[in-house]
């Protein structure tokens, strides 16, 4: 489908906008809306907007539609993937979220808790613990990513395996569709079997098929009791018998179970990090493993135990177990800075990747001989083992930078991507196709899915003004957008 060409959001649609929406809706285009945090794409913008209400979106929206002009929804900014800036085109509008930042209500005996998009997510985690529960999303950057950005990437972090995606916890959505409409979807239900998942469709759409405005969130009872334990272990494979292990034993007490690499260690030694790993040798592999049990739980039993059965199977020589709170968030300290380290490391290409758990292995044995053979570069691989995310990232050899090595993120980024494909994968696990991946999903979607999800953008938003370049690339008759290359 060719789409017509879009407008640029100038004076005259600001003029327009300025007769619909109170002076305080309106921002500066400083340069945090047209910046994101790896510095691939430089965004631009014809003018910014911060509407209060849902209804005020609702106007934005019906003016651009009106307009056809662009509209880039905005949260936090913290995406990787380049979903919130549009480097190309004409001038969008962006859209921030940032002054609907309210918890509208909180159900503790329903275990709900109803959030504007614009809420900061760890706002949202302090809502719950007032109401003694628990919103178990965590992300690094949980301070100022907010809720609407989270459901629009279907944000994933490290208690997934416990809890599930961004998507799992949430049972209702009200959002602003791309004609304008306002759906009032805000459902406190378990089940609502009435149809088409607007809410799962919305969510993980990256602002292409509409605005999330508010959420239903789903609570959890907090854990009494919580422990950690950092375990060596020989290998990745060695690790998911671990994980096996401990699923064994443990059942659905086991939060998170992370994979953090030799390399990992040595990034955050090297790089000035001060956070550390608590070994006086550093191992090649560890697992940092997080248990919440209910009241009257005894967590250093538990932990103690799964040590012990581990070292008695061969699946691990040492190990930590958190005996404080503060050494708790030593150990989770170490896992959090990996991407400060990776980032002042500059990395060649970074892979947000997913696999089966048993392709594991092997595609991390033949990633890394594909590497390897393109050049001396490092490794660093980490992320959410109990759920199958890894972040496996190349970096060049010490004492040289990324910029020694021109042309060669798109060469690695293939060959990676190409072997995920092989072991029946996915190129984006929790981080979204944004901008930076649009080609990637092209290449490596399933051709009838591709097809749906076309189809689905053209019913939903036959103009295609909803970030326009995200996701799917928008053909027009004059060009097509949404392939540019990252600086």
């Amino acid at each position: 489908m060719t789409l017509p060409p879009l407008n640029p959001a100038d004076a005259d649609f600001a003029r327009t906008l300025r007769a619909r929406l109170p002076d305080a809706a309106f921002r500066p285009l400083g340069p945090a809306y047209l910046e994101e945090p790896r510095g691939l794409f430089r965004g631009q913008g014809g003018l910014v907007v911060a509407p209060g209400t849902a209804e005020e979106v609702a106007e934005v929206v019906r003016a651009a539609a009106a307009a056809r002009v662009g509209v880039v929804p905005y949260g936090g900014g913290t995406g990787l993937v380049g979903g919130q800036v549009m480097p190309d085109g004409p001038a969008p509008v962006i859209l921030s979220l940032e002054r609907m930042t309210r918890i509208r209500a909180v159900y503790p005996a329903e275990n709900v808790l109803i959030a504007e998009a614009g809420a900061i997510l760890a706002d949202v985690q302090a809502a719950a613990e007032a109401a003694d529960r628990l919103f178990p999303l965590t992300l690094a950057s949980e301070g100022s990513c907010r809720i609407g950005g989270n459901l629009a990437t279907n944000a994933g972090g490290v208690n997934v395996l416990r809890y599930g995606n961004a998507r799992e916890l949430c049972l209702g959505l009200e959002a602003v569709l791309p004609d304008g409409s306002l759906w009032h979807g805000l459902r406190r239900l378990r089940k609502d079997n009435t149809g088409y998942d607007l809410r799962a469709l919305m969510i993980g759409a990256e602002g292409t098929l509409g605005v999330i405005t508010a959420a239903s969130l789903r609570l959890f009872p907090r854990p009494a009791v919580t422990g950690t334990a950092l375990m060596v272990v020989p290998s990745p494979g060695a690790a998911l018998d671990l994980l096996a292990l401990a699923g064994d034993r443990l059942g659905p007490v086991i939060s998170a179970f992370e994979l953090i690499s030799g390399q990992a260690m040595r990034f955050l030694a090297e790089t000035g990090c001060i956070a550390r790993a608590p070994f006086a040798a550093l191992p090649d592999w560890a697992v940092l493993i997080d248990l919440g049990l209910a009241r009257g739980g005894d967590v250093d039993a538990a932990l103690t135990g799964l040590f012990e059965a581990a070292q008695a199977a061969g699946l691990s020589s040492d190990g930590v177990i958190a005996q404080s709170e503060a050494q708790r968030a030593a150990l989770w300290a170490m896992r959090e800075e990996i991407p400060e380290a990776n980032r002042r490391v500059g990395s060649i290409s970074s892979h947000d990747i997913s696999l089966p758990l048993s392709a594991i292995p092997g595609f991390l044995q033949a990633a890394t001989a594909a590497i390897a053979a393109k050049g001396p570069f490092r490794i660093n691989c980490f992320g959410h083992l109990g759920d199958g995310n890894l972040h496996f990232n190349v970096f060049p050899p010490q004492g040289r930078t990324r910029a020694d090595f021109p042309g060669a993120r798109t060469e690695v980024a293939q060959a990676v991507h190409d072997l995920v494909a092989q072991f029946d994968g996915s190129f984006s696990a929790e981080h979204g196709v944004g901008r930076l991946k649009v080609h990637a999903l092209e290449t490596y979607a399933d051709p009838a899915r591709l097809a749906a999800m076309r189809a689905i953008k053209a019913a939903l938003d036959p103009d295609g003004i909803m970030n326009p370049g995200a996701v799917l690339a928008r053909r027009t008759g004059r060009r097509e957008q949404g392939q540019t290359t990252p600086t």
